[in-house]
């Protein structure tokens, strides 16, 4: 097993998550703490079709390492294709499946989740990533089942068919991002199979993480949405400390502005008002800020304001 990757200790995965996990997020959260970044979720179509925004997406800091690249598909031919291409990439240790996103335009394709509703399939795609990739790893990253839970199943069917580890999103396809975490089943699988189970869905704190961890037996936990506002959640885990002081924060947020203007260039500054609004949740005068940062396109003077506004802003009692 390739040694940049082990389960000795638990393992603090950033997820995949459209929109925000770009590079610039995950070389931030990676300085601070993940052991793991993984890109957003590739259509094996758009790679064998060689989109351009696929292929930048494909990008990777260089900070990020390891570094997994999750792809979804349906079709054996082409998720072959795919990976064929990917091996053409330095700098990738692991190729993920995806068959959890639940989205429609997804599922509707027979990627995603829907891979849940044909477990044999399922199988022939993970077993064709494995025989044609030439990185270290092979994941798959799960939900529970498409409207009813067959979560066993479907992992020792993962397991069967040469996936190194999986991640489990304790949710059923139908039930979204909104039901309940079942984190009961998450410990079901953990017990069930012999290879690494990582647990996702809603871990949004220091203490929730913590608690899944001890919970579920889990090799380690999966972040996504609980880190979007607030990527120093790695950190907290990583030096295992719960309180978080604003100097730091202060530090991470402003990592993560430069690290997108570098990236995006002046288009950054637009891109990083939504950033803006999660960063600024609970501290005083967070809406006048937001309001006073959507005129602004001026590098430096967006840079300056977001600056002065953590160097000194106190949260809301």
């Amino acid at each position: 097993m390739n040694n940049k990757f082990s389960f000795t200790q638990p393992v603090y995965v950033l997820a995949p998550l459209a929109g925000f996990t770009d590079l610039p997020f995950r070389s931030v959260v990676k300085k601070f703490g993940a052991d793991l970044t993984v890109s957003e979720m590739l259509s094996s179509n758009a790679l064998v079709h060689n989109s351009k925004k696929t292929l930048h997406m494909l990008q990777k800091s260089s900070v990020e390492d390891p570094y997994s690249v999750q792809i979804s598909g349906s079709s054996i031919d082409i998720v072959k294709g795919a990976v064929e291409i990917l091996n053409s990439y330095e700098g990738i240790d692991i190729i993920d499946l995806n068959c959890g996103c639940p989205v429609p335009k997804v599922v509707g394709h027979g990627s995603g989740s829907s891979l849940l509703l044909d477990l044999p399939l399922m199988g022939d795609i993970i077993k064709t990533i494995k025989d044609t990739s030439n990185k270290s790893m092979t994941s798959v990253k799960m939900r529970l089942g498409f409207e009813t839970k067959n979560h066993v199943a479907i992992a020792k069917m993962i397991q069967d068919s040469g996936a190194d580890f999986l991640a489990v999103h304790g949710r059923t396809r139908v039930g979204k991002f909104k039901s309940e975490v079942d984190y009961d089943a998450i410990k079901e699988i953990k017990e069930a199979v012999s290879i690494p189970v990582i647990a996702n869905g809603d871990i949004n704190s220091y203490e929730k993480a913590k608690w899944v961890l001890e919970h579920t037996g889990a090799d380690g936990v999966m972040i996504g949405r609980g880190a979007v506002g607030a990527p120093w959640i790695f950190h907290q885990l990583r030096s295992a400390q719960e309180h978080i002081d604003n100097a730091l924060k202060h530090e991470i947020i402003m990592e993560h502005y430069d690290k997108m203007i570098e990236f995006y260039g002046q288009h950054g500054v637009a891109m990083f008002r939504k950033h803006t609004h999660t960063y600024t949740k609970g501290y005083k005068g967070a809406s006048k800020l937001r309001d006073e940062v959507n005129h602004i396109n001026d590098i430096k003077e967006y840079r300056d304001i977001l600056d002065d506004f953590f160097k000194y802003g106190e949260m809301a009692l």
